[in-house]
């Protein structure tokens, strides 16, 4: 039933290019400094300022900014000639890693963007920055030119106070810039990476050697192999006199222990460079166990930076299985076990719209959305003068309610008293329910968009022959477009009847009802859906696509009344 002549209308906005850039800079103390640095970050046009996290005990700031490859390329050399201009390394002190003013300088891939894209971009702000600033630049991770230099630890490796010597060293002269050493400024490392997680882990100890030790046991490169256990024992090495290492237990994942004054704590500091591979909930629980294992706690855990929304999600249904607890509840909840789970509010407010990068993009679109409003402005906007929203949107919202009806008889079962052993069978129907209710809720204002589209057609310039003739194309697309979004409502809610139609048969026989009015709402937003394409359809000149998707469309709704009426009567035979 699926239309494949189009996945993505033409009258949608071209898709545009989006980056992600993550500079840490060696000043976390004075924040005017790091004002004047994040004020030329926000004075190039189309990036997003979206988190400036600075650190005290680290004395660095993590500052994080989105927007087109070329503009976000542009707000980082201003940021980085800023900061060569008003931070002296020379007279710099702090627990992290650093050899620069700027000391690393990532770019990473968010939407419609290749890594090989990425990649050339990065070199050609690693280039722009040596060649204008003259500051001394490693490109590293994706952009590095040789092997060796893929890892940033190598890169940074002696850190500021052996810098000197380090550019003197024909092996690791510069890949662009000058190769003295300039004392006030130091190196800078620019690259292209995946999305990486800095994520410390809280510990009940000020011991930075036991923290190490666990760090050790963690981290993918793990530790040099000892003749004994004891840590100042030798090292053993091999026939050609290279140290052996004895490697961690967790791919993907860079580990140190250090102490921070500012919380009187030592902290496991890590750097998860790929999430699909060791994602924070699986570093989390490892770390308790290491911790168990030498008589430590872990009390909470601190995120650096941002952190995509699929990372918390994954972090809240993987202790919410622990919990033998259903899945398919709403996100925001499942958020909050994931922020609780992990701690990570021990050592303060953690705001979880502020450190999720979805979200920190949603809330700062100036769009109103429909799904935002509340019961009241919802039904107040629709009973206005404007013909937006109107019955697609309205369809689209019933169809949402009905799989929210449906969804929770699956969680209200699998939380029933004596049905503990059938708690993941009704956690999947619910999580299918919440899926079909996530994609109904964003049809609400894509149907309304899709309208407002034809009308902005319909306002196109037709002095000349040119005008009318793009103006005509441009209202057929918008009208192709119209039919297509209520179509993919039809769609849904049909197929969200599944889940009513499951729970009606096997879910708490006292919800039955509940999974009855789910069905009779989503058959109300198939045929609601329906009459938007049979009126959309009206003004599309292609008259083979009408002609294919009202008989698509026909039947999904023949089949949905079908459902509509098995489904009442199971739900009869209970509540009888």
């Amino acid at each position: 039933m699926n239309i494949t002549s189009k996945q993505t209308s033409d009258i949608e906005s071209e898709k545009s290019q989006l980056i992600e850039c993550v500079p840490n800079f060696s000043e976390g103390r004075n924040m005017d400094i790091i004002k004047q640095i994040t004020d030329c970050v926000e004075s190039v046009e189309g990036v997003m300022l979206i988190d400036v996290d600075a650190g005290k005990a680290t004395n660095r700031t993590v500052v994080t900014f989105v927007g087109p490859p070329a503009n976000v390329c542009e707000a980082a050399f201003r940021a980085v000639k800023k900061a060569s201009e008003l931070i002296d390394m020379s007279k710099h002190h702090g627990e992290h890693p650093r050899f620069g003013a700027t000391d690393v300088l990532p770019l990473i891939p968010v939407s419609n963007i290749t890594m090989d894209e990425t990649v050339e971009y990065a070199r050609n702000l690693a280039k722009r920055i040596g060649n204008e600033l003259h500051i001394p630049v490693y490109c590293y991770e994706m952009a590095a030119f040789t092997p060796l230099r893929k890892n940033l630890a190598n890169c940074r490796a002696g850190e500021y106070e052996g810098l000197k010597e380090k550019l003197s060293n024909p092996e690791w002269k510069p890949d662009f810039g000058h190769t003295e050493f300039l004392p006030k400024t130091g190196a800078i490392a620019v690259g292209a990476r995946n999305f990486l997680i800095a994520y410390n882990i809280n510990l009940n100890t000020t011991s930075v050697r036991r923290a190490n030790a666990i760090a050790f046991d963690l981290r993918e490169k793990g530790r040099p192999k000892r003749e004994t256990s004891s840590p100042t024992s030798k090292k053993v090495l091999d026939e050609n006199g290279n140290e052996i290492w004895i490697q961690g237990i967790l791919k993907s994942v860079k580990a140190i222990g250090w102490f921070i004054e500012e919380y009187g704590i030592a902290q496991i500091s890590m750097n998860l460079t790929d999430i699909d591979v060791t994602p924070m909930h699986i570093a989390f629980d490892k770390a308790c166990e290491r911790a168990a294992e030498r008589g430590l706690r872990v009390t909470g855990s601190e995120l650096v930076g941002v952190v995509p929304l699929k990372a918390m999600l994954d972090a809240g249904k993987y202790f919410l299985k622990k919990q033998r607890r259903s899945t398919g509840i709403s996100d925001d909840e499942i958020i909050k076990i994931a922020v609780k789970s992990l701690g990570l509010n021990e050592l303060s407010p953690f705001d979880y719209r502020k450190k999720i990068i979805e979200y920190i993009l949603a809330d700062k679109e100036n769009k109103k959305l429909l799904v935002n409003l509340n019961l009241n402005e919802f039904s107040n906007e629709t009973a206005s003068e404007s013909p937006a929203p109107g019955g697609g949107s309205i369809s689209a919202y019933i169809g949402a309610l009905g799989a929210a009806l449906g969804t929770m008889v699956a969680n209200l079962s699998s939380h029933k008293a004596g049905w503990d052993e059938r708690w993941e069978e009704f956690s999947d129907w619910a999580q299918r329910g919440k899926t079909f209710m996530d994609a109904l809720l964003k049809k609400v204002d894509e149907d309304t968009n899709a309208f407002n589209g034809i009308m902005d057609a319909f306002s196109l310039p037709k002095k000349t022959d040119a005008e009318k003739q793009l103006r005509k194309q441009k209202i057929q697309e918008a009208t192709r477009y119209a039919i297509e979004v209520p179509f993919s409502v039809m769609q849904l809610c049909c197929d969200s009847m599944q889940v009513m139609k499951a729970m009606a048969e096997i879910g708490n026989p006292n919800s039955a009802s509940d999974a009855g009015v789910g069905a009779l709402a989503a058959r109300t937003g198939v045929l609601g859906a329906f009459l938007n394409v049979k009126i959309n359809s009206s003004g599309l000149d292609d008259k083979v696509f009408v002609a294919e998707i009202l008989e698509k469309a026909q039947k999904i709704a023949d089949c949905a009344c079908a459902l509509e009426n098995e489904i009442l009567q199971i739900v009869e035979s209970k509540i009888r």
